[in-house]
């Protein structure tokens, strides 16, 4: 509805107009023509309660066979709106019948979920831990303030440095506060080994899945993230870094600042706007113009896809759902959809169900893709 409305808005209804007259003349195929005198009598009678009710209209006489054609038009299409709306009724019954079957099996979305691993190896569920003080590693006390993982550095004197690593799984998300008051945010299956506390000519950390971080300036002391044997670093910027294994390549993106993307030696700088994708074969190839929005809209809550493949959208439903993907059939289609990611699986599917192009069977954990 959404969509439609910023359509109407925003565009001179060409496209709109085309789709409604082959539907016109799609059921009108099969339809009862209404005669051109009927046609006529109506097309008067909505003319005369015009004039009835205008005090500035002009008489003038319209010549009947003018009136009896487009009196013609407009009852076809009276006609036709009201079978397609009477067909449509029943059609949206049983179509409502067969969604609420196919999507009884819901899945609701993900959470703030992940697993911290201490420097001795044992672990803490944070979505079970309680908000306040964890642990002490090393120099730093981690915190724990709803979503978010805060390492305070309240004993500078220590030389302990010590590493912790944090981990979401499928329909996870979780958000971290280093001792250096960068932030991280982490997506569903992902990531992020780090040293409690800073030392020495670099920042450096590691991560899996996918991250977006947020870093504190400290030209004396570089921040660097590790990736699939590549290397991200800066100064004091903000970037988002994609980098699942299912995914064909490494996408580096750039927002606010500077980076260095280092690959085997070839260093890449970027601007802001630009990504820097590492493919399979590690080869280093940096695209401008991204769009920034749909890159950190799971940061912001939200599912972005602009000319998406249904393998894209789909990963990405199954890791933040935490479901299983099947497809029967193969379809070439590509999808525009934004949609908030704290609805219902079914709701997601439904949407996308809306395009024509794909209908979708919730079993289990399993979803069953069918163009």
């Amino acid at each position: 509805m959404q969509w439609l409305l910023n359509y109407l808005e925003n565009s001179d209804g060409t496209e709109l107009i085309q789709l409604m007259q082959k539907h016109f003349a799609d059921d009108l195929e099969n339809s009862r023509e209404i005669s051109p005198e009927t046609s006529a009598k109506l097309f008067t009678a909505i003319h005369d309660k015009i004039r009835s009710e205008s005090k500035t209209v002009r008489r003038r006489v319209i010549p009947f066979g003018k009136i009896a054609i487009a009196a013609s038009v407009i009852g076809l299409l009276l006609l036709s709106t009201f079978l397609l709306y009477n067909r449509n009724i029943s059609k949206e019954t049983v179509n409502a019948e067969a969604s609420e079957k196919r999507f009884r099996n819901d899945v609701l979305p993900g959470s703030d979920k992940a697993t911290l691993t201490l420097a001795d190896g044992s672990t803490v569920v944070l979505d079970d831990a309680k908000n306040g003080t964890l642990a002490q590693q090393g120099s730093s006390k981690v915190i724990k303030v709803g979503g978010k993982l805060m390492y305070d550095p309240a004993n500078n004197n220590s030389k302990e440095i010590v590493y912790n690593t944090i981990s979401t799984p499928n329909g996870g998300q979780y958000q971290l506060e280093l001792p250096d008051g960068s932030l991280v945010w982490l997506n569903a299956t992902s990531s992020i080994h780090f040293p409690t506390s800073f030392a020495g000519k670099e920042r450096r950390v590691e991560i899996t899945g996918e991250a977006y971080f947020e870093i504190a300036k400290n030209r004396d002391m570089p921040f660097v993230v590790s990736v699939n044997g590549a290397e991200v670093q800066v100064v004091g910027t903000h970037f988002n870094v994609n980098a699942y294994n299912d995914e064909d390549n490494v996408k580096t993106t750039l927002l606010e600042g500077s980076v260095k993307f280092v690959n085997d030696g070839n260093i890449s700088i970027l601007k802001p706007g630009q990504q820097a994708q590492l493919t399979n074969e590690r080869t280093t190839k940096v695209v401008s113009n991204v769009d920034v929005d749909e890159v950190i809209a799971w940061k912001n809550g939200m599912f972005d896809f602009e000319n998406a493949g249904i393998e894209t959208v789909m990963r990405q439903l199954s890791r933040w759902y935490d479901v299983e993907i099947e497809y029967q059939g193969k379809t070439d289609d590509l999808f525009i959809a934004e949609m908030r990611r704290n609805i219902k699986l079914s709701d997601a599917l439904k949407a996308l169900e809306l395009t024509g192009k794909v209908k979708f069977d919730i079993q289990g954990k399993k979803i069953i893709v069918m163009p």
